[in-house]
């Protein structure tokens, strides 16, 4: 039996193939996420925030030191809730040797070329608080240069034609003035002896002229976001100044008049200050009012629109109102009017203890509604037949005492009847027992706010000849509405509502 033949992978052309594609695979894969550093690499993430973009780009380097320590794997913008100013937030990978970066740690914006590519550099701070990973380095601690692009920039169309204007112009006021400038230049010379101690005052470290350029720029940084707004400003400066260029004649006569105007008030202020001080005092005193205004300004406003048209229809009342005063004085001057008044007074002066008592038994128990409502439905026709107010017997209870036979107290059982009707001892029912309430309480001056009349409880057994104790008497007020008072429940309900009204008792 011959040996069998032992399989490597050098014959097997397929998995040869396979393992090669695998190996591209991974050298493109490689490849391509370079910039974006090697995969499965830790790394220590932070954030900028740039004022912009500044032409940065999405894999541009992150340096520090000149070294390359990562790059930028994203870029947004950014907006300050509070200001709604925009800014760049970039996304640094950088590696974990650098980690962690001072909290004072600078971010600047640089050019790898006059091309334009940028890169940004940090310059590493000295505070001993380190910039934990995800955490960003504000765009205080960031700045950016003027590239050579901006500066290029500034010369657009509109400012080379300018400066080609302005060229031509300097020119013309310099032609033929050669004698004069060369007489100048002479006399530049005591200028620049007399110029070396201010120079020297300001080269000296006590003027801290850098600071002066450092503030300037911080200034100017500062006005940046509100260039446009500053450059409208002297816009409507100019719209005010031609405005105010057209008044000047007034102004002038104005101010032809203000010493006569001067010397009056010399007169006149001293007899006005005690005016000013009962204003001032008119004022505190109007403040609490002024406050409550705030509440009732809808309402009155209401009041004047509908008083200017109510007061323009009323002009036609005026002409009668002479009239009317005359008479009116005359009736006043009458002595029988005078006696008419005393007597009058005198009549509510009696009648004022009446009308108290009166009062709550309307305002408070509604009786005396109520009393029109049930007359009026008692002895109304309803439905077609008639149901006018019917009155019937009940005869007495027998038993001691009883209503329908002489006595010689109140009723006060027991009850004689049975309880089947049946004449003859049997269990008393406490229907033998007087229930008489004359002075029922109707909430009246000194009463109990109660209204007892016709609320009052039926107690068994018990004679009742005054008010009823507290706890059986129910405060069982009834208020009627308008509806009620006129139409009760004479119609329909369907005919009130075809006739507009609503809130009525009609049957359906």
């Amino acid at each position: 039996m011959g040996r069998r033949r032992s399989s490597s992978i050098a014959g097997s052309p397929l998995l040869i193939g396979a393992i090669t594609t695998l190996i591209v695979v991974v050298a493109v894969f490689l490849s391509y996420n370079a910039n974006n550093g090697l995969p499965f690499v830790p790394t220590y993430d932070i954030k900028v925030e740039l004022p912009e973009a500044s032409s940065l780009q999405k894999s541009n380097q992150v340096r520090l030191g000149g070294t390359r320590i990562g790059t930028i794997s994203n870029l947004q913008p950014k907006e300050n809730p509070r200001t709604g100013a925009l800014t760049a937030l970039a996304t640094l990978k950088l590696e974990k040797k650098v980690e962690e970066l001072p909290v004072d740690t600078k971010a600047i914006v640089q050019s790898v070329s006059p091309i334009g590519l940028k890169y940004l550099e940090l310059k590493k701070g000295i505070s001993p608080r380190g910039i934990k990973p995800g955490g960003t380095i504000p765009v205080a601690n960031t700045t950016e240069p003027v590239g050579i692009e901006e500066l290029f920039n500034m010369f657009q169309k509109p400012t080379r034609e300018a400066i080609k204007i302005n060229t031509n112009n300097f020119g013309d006021g310099l032609a033929g003035r050669g004698l004069g400038l060369n007489a100048t230049i002479a006399e530049l010379r005591p200028l620049v002896y007399n110029a070396v101690p201010v120079l020297n005052n300001l080269a000296s470290p006590q003027t801290d002229l850098h600071g002066f350029w450092v503030a300037l720029n911080r200034v100017a940084s500062q006005m940046a976001p509100v260039a446009e707004q500053n450059a409208l400003y002297y816009v409507y400066l100019d719209t005010f100044f031609k405005s105010f260029a057209t008044v000047t004649r007034e102004l002038e006569e104005a101010t032809v008049g203000g010493p006569p105007a001067l010397e009056q008030a010399i007169k006149s202020l001293p007899v006005q200050a005690v005016f000013l001080e009962h204003a001032t005092e008119f004022m505190h005193l109007l403040k609490p009012s002024a406050a409550a205004l705030v509440t009732v300004a809808p309402p009155l406003a209401h009041a004047f629109s509908t008083g200017a048209t109510t007061f323009s229809e009323a002009a036609e009342l005026n002409p009668y109102l002479a009239s009317s005063s005359v008479a009116l004085a005359e009736f006043a001057h009458n002595p029988v009017a005078t006696l008419g008044l005393e007597n009058f007074t005198e009549a509510l002066e009696i009648g004022n203890p009446l009308l108290a008592g009166i009062t709550p038994l309307q305002t408070y128990c509604n009786y005396i509604t109520l009393a029109f409502r049930n007359l009026a439905s008692a002895s109304t026709q309803n439905v077609g037949i008639g149901t006018m107010t019917r009155a019937g017997f009940v005869l007495a209870s027998t038993g001691p005492n009883n209503e329908g036979y002489p006595a010689s107290a109140p009723a006060n059982g027991p009850s004689e009847e049975h309880p089947g009707g049946r004449p003859g001892p049997g269990v008393d029912t406490g229907s033998n027992h007087l229930h008489a309430n004359p002075y029922p309480y109707t909430a009246g001056p000194g009463q109990r706010k109660v209204c007892e009349a016709g609320n009052e409880f039926y107690i068994p057994k018990q004679v009742v000849t005054s008010n009823l104790p507290a706890n059986d008497v129910s405060n069982n007020r009834e208020f009627t509405s308008r509806e009620d008072n006129l139409y009760g429940e004479k119609y329909p309900a369907s005919t009130l509502k075809a006739l507009g009204i609503t809130g009525g008792k009609g049957k359906s």
